[in-house]
């Protein structure tokens, strides 16, 4: 094989894994709790060609366990690296049903992540656990990340309470990295007079579109900005900031926009407060913030806080292969 011939094989098989974004052939989604009868607190995978109707892989066992750290994990993340070489998932370093108590949790829990990386969704490193809050943070929850394109490396970002205060409130820390590896110092991403969890981003053209939980009043509240670190400002007409007991938004877009047609944005939210999991949101004009209850949408089991990741056709198959779709 000659040197262009090899370089035009590398080239095509990146692009392919870059158009999963924008043109999916399926979903795939992370959570951390599967059937009754399953191992709590783990990672679980869900596959979906819709977006709507999802189906249990690997028999709806985990995936993915963690036997590092607190030995459980809560809120998994994924992201696909800018070249589309790579996926990450980011967790939390919880283990509730070994370790019970939330004020423990916030005062004395771990001020790491977990990580596991892979390049084909399939194949996955073994677990590390990084640091990434302050030292006098109390835990260190529902670890997101964002690329910046213009600074050229993720933001991570993640709840914890501190010592500094005495564990007052929740804020939202942020710290930066190239690899998931190693990690900037962490400082204050998102700063209110409340506590403030669960903070999810995706981006729409220009703008930035940010969900975050109100942990007082315990609803869900939405910002936008032109940049990751510019100056966020509320969506007044988000029309689920009312609505309580809704936690660990996540946001994706249903399918790329038609010709002259507008993109579906769909916004999962862990109905927590009623024990029921995800409940499905959608819009067509997510800069509107005017979200409205679908009921087209379906679980395999009570599926709580996670993450949706758009995925090749490719991507689609071999997941199916290597853990079989629960019919």
């Amino acid at each position: 094989m000659t040197i262009r011939v090899l370089i035009t094989l590398l080239i095509s098989l990146a692009l392919h894994s870059m158009s999963a974004a924008a043109n999916p052939a399926g979903y795939l989604l992370a959570t951390f709790s599967g059937p009754k009868s399953s191992p709590e607190e783990q990672i679980y995978f869900e596959i979906s060609g819709d977006g709507r109707k999802w189906k249990a892989l690997n028999e709806g066992k985990p995936v993915l366990v963690s036997d590092i750290g607190e030995k459980g994990v809560r809120d998994p993340f994924l992201i696909r690296s800018p070249d589309g070489k790579r996926i990450f998932l980011i967790a939390t370093d919880l283990a509730t049903h070994l370790k019970p108590g939330w004020k423990r949790a916030v005062t004395v829990g771990s001020q790491s992540i977990v990580v596991w990386e892979s390049t084909d969704l399939v194949t996955w490193s073994a677990p590390r656990l990084i640091k990434v809050a302050p030292a006098d943070a109390g835990c260190t929850w529902a670890p997101e990340a964002s690329y910046d394109e213009k600074a050229g490396d993720y933001l991570v970002y993640w709840a914890s309470a501190t010592r500094r205060d005495n564990f007052a409130k929740q804020r939202i820390w942020a710290a930066r990295t190239k690899d998931f590896i190693n990690f900037g110092e962490p400082f204050i991403y998102i700063e209110r007079e409340h506590s403030v969890i669960d903070t999810t981003i995706v981006r729409d053209g220009s703008r930035y579109y940010r969900f975050s939980k109100h942990e007082d009043n315990r609803a869900i509240f939405l910002e936008t900005s032109e940049s990751l670190l510019g100056k966020w400002t509320d969506i007044p007409g988000f029309l689920l900031q009312n609505e309580r007991g809704y936690e660990g938004p996540a946001c994706f877009a249903l399918n790329p926009a038609s010709e002259g047609g507008a993109k579906t944005w769909v916004l999962f939210l862990d109905y927590y407060a009623k024990g029921i999991g995800y409940t499905g949101f959608v819009t067509h004009d997510i800069a509107s913030g005017k979200f409205v209850p679908d009921a087209g949408f379906s679980f395999p089991f009570k599926t709580p806080h996670g993450s949706i990741l758009s995925i090749s056709m490719d991507e689609a198959a071999r997941l199916k292969s290597t853990y079989g779709v629960e019919e």
